[in-house]
């Protein structure tokens, strides 16, 4: 499956979202590059999966709790809050992204180098069973 130039850019858009976020969180919660971070990695998720799958995303019923945290999450690094704010984005985006983590896990497992790391035995019992294709 190809990208097209649109999915490619948000490819990048969500990549320096999450750049700008550890950099924040690494400069000891600076607000400007949490909250540039925010911005970013939300408008690439919207430009990788389309601004209609985005709103069905985070408007699912079965989601609202994890959806509620993670916006309220970047309210509160908006309104300079950003410690407590990172804390309740991070707990939203667990419920909103949960479901991808074993997804994640068994492409990774495939990887040549970083699939024998994760196939080591004090790394293996903490992560879920592979799938069976």
């Amino acid at each position: 499956m190809w990208l097209s130039d649109t999915q490619k850019i948000g490819v990048g858009l969500t990549a320096f979202g999450l750049f700008f976020m550890l950099m924040g969180v690494m400069m000891f919660f600076d607000g400007g590059l949490l909250a540039i971070g925010n911005i970013l990695f939300l408008a690439g998720l919207t430009l990788v999966i389309g601004t209609q799958k985005t709103i069905f995303f985070f408007a699912r019923p079965q989601k609202i709790r994890g959806t509620i945290c993670f916006f309220g999450g970047i309210l509160l690094v908006f309104i300079k809050w950003p410690i407590i704010g990172v804390i309740v984005e991070f707990f939203g985006f667990i419920n909103l992204f949960g479901d991808f983590f074993p997804v994640i896990i068994g492409f990774l497992r495939r990887l040549p180098v970083i699939g024998n790391v994760l196939s080591a035995p004090g790394i293996s019992k903490y992560l879920p069973a592979p799938q069976d294709p």
